[in-house]
């Protein structure tokens, strides 16, 4: 009885740490306004992503009001496999994305529009896990040079 006691418990505690050994990216992100800086600018006046996983494939639902004020809605599934996939963003609209994962703190992206623009990212994630750093550089639709830093909070 006492063996049968140990292994349940040992058990509990290997799924426990399995657990808290996800994905850090996977959950709900706030962009932090005040912490971020658009060049050009403006950027969007709120952003909210919901990041889960489905098998191997990473799947965001974004809500973001731009800076004109109007809300766009999207959802995105993609593998951190550097290959591309179509993509959907409220800035540039539709094109393709590949994600290389480089650890699960570090991404690389690539963002191709239908409209001509691409943007690199280089996202980090913090060691605690409680903020998420995006530098994007690039050109955007418009030919200008895109130089941004977008923070965005752990809900």
């Amino acid at each position: 009885m006492l063996k049968t006691m140990r292994r349940v418990t040992l058990g509990i505690l290997a799924a426990a740490l399995a657990l808290s050994a996800a994905e850090p990216i996977l959950g709900t992100w706030k962009l932090n306004s005040s912490k971020s800086k658009y060049s050009p600018g403006p950027g969007p006046k709120s952003a909210t992503q919901v990041y889960s996983q489905d098998g191997d494939w990473f799947v965001v639902k974004a809500d973001t009001v731009n800076a004109e004020g109007k809300t766009v809605n999207t959802t995105n599934r993609y593998r951190g496999d550097g290959k591309e996939y179509p993509y959907e963003s409220a800035v540039t609209g539709p094109g393709k994305i590949s994600v290389k994962k480089i650890d699960d703190h570090h991404f690389e992206s690539v963002i191709k529009s239908n409209s001509g623009s691409q943007v690199t990212i280089h996202s980090t994630i913090s060691k605690d896990g409680k903020t998420r750093t995006l530098k994007m550089t690039g050109v955007n639709a418009k030919g200008e040079k895109v130089n941004n830093v977008a923070v965005y909070e752990k809900q």
